[in-house]
């Protein structure tokens, strides 16, 4: 019997089950199942789950302790498919890949919702679209012949592959929560802010500080509206266009010092304050809702909660357990080592081989041991900051390491003249066509909290990065073929990982592009640590071939995330 099956749950909580053949199609009956759980918990000799969304399943098998080593998300594989296609914000529901495959009206997605501050009960709610059994084994088929089809089949179905195990891995994070102690986060709040008032307005400090900036301008400034600060600043005759940091700093005036503290501890007042406790923690953990491939260029995001810009002050509330720790880890200048693997350069791979720093391996090379400069070159060979003195370096860099250069320039190139670019797996850029020149700004930047703040910027169902600014989608789609491809290690690195964790207590707590964080006895963390290098290791043969390339990663156990270094 195959180790391939499909699931399709009933909206009575029950399932529908069959097994699949090597062609995607039915290899045995529909089978009817009065509890989906059980349906899964019965099979074990399946290697491989086939279902519409892992979000629609996963969290009832996880709550009664049912871990699915592997997995095919049909959605998931839809998004992807639809991009190489140069579809990409076509509806992605297998409702709506339904009805592309047999010729009917396609339904629109349903709309995103925001995740429940506190709670997960929102990942219990049933979907609101069922698609029968053998429906989406036909898509699933269908998804098998556009495989196929694709510029390399092998490497789009790697990518699927991975995707969908980013999947089961987010779903295990949602579970498990990130540690993080509730009385720590207060104490800091106290100590930072003050105290509280009555009523939800500024706390002690953020009073203080409002004071002292009025009294620099001789008037009443709320500091927290910049159309007012920046008015009091044009009545003081200094002109501003904006109450950014870099813009403010170097302005001689007493409103500047207090004005700047009191940015900086009202963005903590507001996004991790005493309401963000309440609503986002609860039993010493913070679980928010981890959303893979979020972007565009396959970066996660997370639908509310703020996971991804934990600020370092705060980062001292996440405590492990007792008897336990926190293995923190770094990726060490993961997209530069990336560009080496995708563009085959050779004395740049051998650069990238080596575990120590690699801009300063580059400056030796081509800039006269200028790390400084060398490191401005490759990031701005990456992200498009090729005018004034990054011209210089980048000519620099481009007589060393001209296969490298000229693989981004190639991506810049093919952006420029509106064609689809490709990582290194096939996950696709947007088409070029009808968004604004404020899309591309997300190479290099990701925004976080999908659903709830990206509002069509980041979201990869989206059609946006379509500027009609040439040079835009030039350094929007030279950034995506290296953040992408590093997005699609990433991915299989994640997926090695989980599976070597999944004989020990460790979890995986939290993970951002080029940070990951287990939390695990203080026994197994130096089996921890070297998993993660080994994982590391892994993903680079898998997703690139070999080459001599690594990604190092820098890992500290700590009992505090703020001690890592």
């Amino acid at each position: 019997m195959t180790g391939r099956w499909a699931l399709a749950p009933a909206e009575d909580g029950g399932a529908e089950v069959a097994a699949l053949g090597p062609d995607g199609l039915l290899a045995g009956p529909v089978v009817r199942e009065g509890d989906l759980v059980e349906a899964v918990r019965a099979r074990p000799e399946v290697t491989r789950w086939v279902w519409r969304s892992t979000a629609d399943v996963q969290p009832r098998l996880l709550a009664t302790g049912v871990r699915v080593d592997r997995c095919y998300d049909v959605e998931a594989a839809e998004t992807l498919l639809l991009g190489h296609e140069g579809r990409l914000g076509e509806p992605r529901s297998a409702a709506a890949a339904l009805a592309r495959l047999r010729g009917g009206p396609v339904p629109p997605d349903p709309p995103s919702r925001s995740a429940e501050p506190g709670s997960q009960s929102s990942l219990f709610e049933p979907s609101p679209v069922h698609v029968p059994l053998r429906d989406l084994v036909e898509v699933y088929a269908d998804q098998q012949r556009r495989h196929e089809s694709t510029a390399d089949p092998d490497r789009m179905r790697l990518l699927t592959a991975a995707e969908s195990a980013g999947m089961l891995v987010a779903g295990e994070m949602n579970r498990s929560g990130l540690p993080w102690s509730a009385d720590v986060h207060r104490g800091l709040l106290h100590d930072l802010l003050g105290e509280r008032y009555a009523g939800g307005g500024e706390p002690r400090r953020l009073a203080e500080l409002a004071d002292e900036v009025s009294a620099a301008f001789g008037r009443r400034v709320r500091p927290d509206l910049p159309n007012d600060v920046v008015k009091a600043f044009g009545q003081a005759g200094i002109r501003v266009r904006s109450t950014r940091r870099w813009e403010i700093e170097s302005v001689d005036h007493p409103a500047v010092k207090p004005l700047l503290e009191y940015k900086k501890l009202y963005r903590i007042w507001v996004a991790h304050g005493w309401s963000w406790l309440q609503d986002w923690v609860r039993d010493g953990r913070f679980r928010p809702e981890y959303l893979p491939g979020g972007t565009v260029t396959g970066r996660w995001v997370t639908n509310g909660g703020g996971a991804l810009q934990i600020p370092k002050i705060i980062r001292r509330a996440v405590v492990a357990d007792p008897g336990w720790r926190l293995v923190v880890a770094d990726a060490a200048q993961m997209e530069p080592r990336v560009l080496a693997a995708i563009s085959r350069d050779p004395a740049f791979m051998e650069v990238a081989g080596r575990d120590d720093d690699l801009y300063q391996s580059v400056s030796d090379r081509a800039f006269s041991g200028d790390r400084g400069h060398a490191k401005i070159a490759v990031l701005g060979a990456i992200y498009g900051q090729t005018s004034g003195d990054g011209l210089k370096n980048l000519a620099l860099l481009r007589r060393r390491f001209p296969k490298a250069v000229a693989y981004v320039d190639d991506a810049a190139r093919e952006g420029e003249e509106g064609r689809l670019v490709r990582t290194w797996l096939g996950r696709t850029s947007p088409p070029a066509a009808g968004a604004s020149d404020d899309a591309t700004e997300e190479a290099g930047i990701p925004q976080e909290d999908g659903p709830s703040a990206a509002a069509g910027e980041t979201q990869q169902w989206m059609p946006g990065y379509a500027s009609t600014n040439s040079r835009a989608r030039g350094r929007f789609a030279r950034n995506f073929v290296v953040q992408g491809s590093a997005a699609d290690w990433a991915l299989l690195m994640l997926a090695a990982l989980r599976r070597a964790c999944a004989g020990l207590a460790a979890e995986l707590v939290f993970f951002q592009h080029d940070e990951v964080i287990v939390h695990c006895p203080a026994e197994e963390a130096d089996t921890v640590v070297a998993a993660i290098q080994e994982a590391s290791d892994l993903a680079m043969r898998l997703t690139f071939g070999e080459t001599p390339v690594r990604i190092p990663f820098t890992t500290g156990v700590v009992e505090c995330y703020a001690d890592a270094k």
